[in-house]
């Protein structure tokens, strides 16, 4: 079974260690990358400054509510750029707003999660997120 590379841009230290755990509690041998704002995901994505050797990611989980560049900024980056827009855009969230929803598919988001303040409930979550989209959807290959 494939490893599959995962790039978590999330900004809160307790989000980014229950994902781990959750993750590495799962079957699936996963990388997973984090980027702690949207700056940070960008050159990660595109490469360029400290992430000049990063690889492209299976997947990004995206939280919206990130220093310096915010994840619509970040979402908005991969889905017009040629070589990224074809990664599947979780966006995982605190928010519940109606406008962040609307907004998230109007910029082609993938799906939009929100994410459970109660520890068991994330951890389920992510758990779902992995079986979902590394056990029964067909991601595309890397070029």
């Amino acid at each position: 079974m494939k490893t599959v590379d995962i790039l978590l841009v999330e900004d809160n230290p307790g989000d980014v260690r229950l994902t781990r755990e959750a993750l590495n509690e799962g079957h699936l041998s996963n990388n997973l990358f984090v980027a702690s704002d949207g700056v940070e995901a960008i050159e990660f994505l595109t490469k360029t400054g400290n992430f000049k050797n990063a690889v492209t990611p299976d997947l990004v989980l995206l939280d919206l509510n990130l220093p310096k560049v915010n994840g619509f900024e970040v979402l908005e980056k991969i889905k017009n750029d040629e070589h990224l827009k074809s990664i599947p855009v979780i966006i995982l969230t605190t928010s519940m707003s109606d406008h962040d929803i609307i907004a998230s598919y109007s910029m082609h988001a993938n799906c939009y999660v929100p994410k459970p303040v109660e520890y068991d409930s994330f951890k389920k979550v992510v758990k779902c997120i992995e079986d979902f989209w590394f056990s029964i959807v067909k991601l595309p290959s890397a070029v």
